[in-house]
């Protein structure tokens, strides 16, 4: 089939890559986002789908608002489906209806749960054991559509967002071109989603990263990973903004936020039980290994975070 693919992070690419290499579909055009200014000079930076699509010859569209600038452009490309992959827009029913086929959605969580702009980091925040890729079919509301396939993995015991994020984009490329020849071959039923089970996200912000230690160790851990690569998870120690990167439960009993053990490993109290901190960042520093921080003596036993 002639594919439209509509992506736009690092997320995207792979599953990109391997339509372009499987010769069994063809990438006629790639709509992505505007090129942005990155990091702290501000770099404008084309976004890494684009960079992708331009290695392969293959079109670019970069739209501010793909709903008013793109349909007349998309419609006189002549694809047969088109595919988004963590674009970012929302798409209206004009351009929806483009395709024959419509347009399918890879989707990083197991459908009905978690619709929204963040369902890694939160299948990781609300501690869920597996999670996995979806892809559904797009329609005007909000990751409603039918569910065509389902792909699911476990999350690890200590696997941060970060972490998921590579492998489910993996998960993605291995599959979509499967869902590509069912749906041309007409072998796919979709399911309806359970509506009952929805759970749509909200957008997280720098604030939702502050570690309450009040609450149990597991809810702890879970926000921690959740909240790696971005915004990640803080803290305060002795005054000073401390960043926690990757965190595993453990025993332990103490006052919320003590730490507990400060010899080699490094262990904070929650509200029930205690976390083993494995990466971290000071204020000011870089992001280093428990050991590593504590060969500078910055924490004792007794020190209490949170203030």
């Amino acid at each position: 089939m002639r594919v439209i693919y509509l992506g736009t992070p690092e997320f995207a690419v792979a599953p990109l890559k391997a339509i372009i290499q499987s010769g069994r579909h063809k990438v006629v055009a790639v709509v992505t986002q505007p090129d942005r200014p990155v990091g702290r000079k501000n770099i404008i930076t084309p976004p890494p789908v684009k960079v992708v699509a331009t290695e392969n010859g293959i079109p670019v569209f970069q739209y501010e608002k793909i709903r008013t600038e793109g349909v007349e452009d998309l419609k006189g490309v002549g694809a047969d489906i088109m595919i988004t992959c963590a674009y970012g827009q929302i798409l209206s029913k004009e351009i929806i209806d483009i395709c024959p086929h419509g347009i399918i959605n890879i989707h990083a969580s197991l459908l009905p749960k978690y619709r929204g702009a963040a369902p890694i980091q939160y299948a990781v925040i609300k501690g869920e054991k597996t999670t996995g890729v979806t892809v559904m079919q797009t329609e005007e509301g909000l990751d409603t559509g039918d569910i065509l396939e389902a792909f699911e993995t476990p999350i690890g015991e200590s696997e941060t967002a970060g972490d998921l994020f590579t492998r489910l984009s993996a998960l993605g490329a291995e599959n979509i071109c499967s869902v590509l020849d069912k749906i041309e071959s007409g072998a796919i039923t979709p399911i309806k989603q359970d509506e009952s089970q929805a759970f749509v996200v909200k957008t997280i912000k720098k604030e939702d990263a502050l570690i309450d230690f009040s609450k149990s160790s597991l809810e702890v851990k879970n926000l921690i990973n959740g909240m790696n690569p971005w915004p990640i998870a803080f803290t305060y120690a002795n005054g000073k903004k401390l960043k926690i990167y990757r965190a595993v439960k453990v025993d332990g009993i103490g006052k919320a936020g003590e730490v507990i053990k400060a010899d080699k490993r490094l262990f904070i109290a929650c509200g029930d039980g205690a976390i083993e901190v494995m990466e971290l960042q000071e204020e000011g520093g870089k992001v280093m290994n428990a050991l590593s921080y504590l060969n500078g003596r910055k924490l004792k036993v007794g020190d209490l975070l949170g203030e």
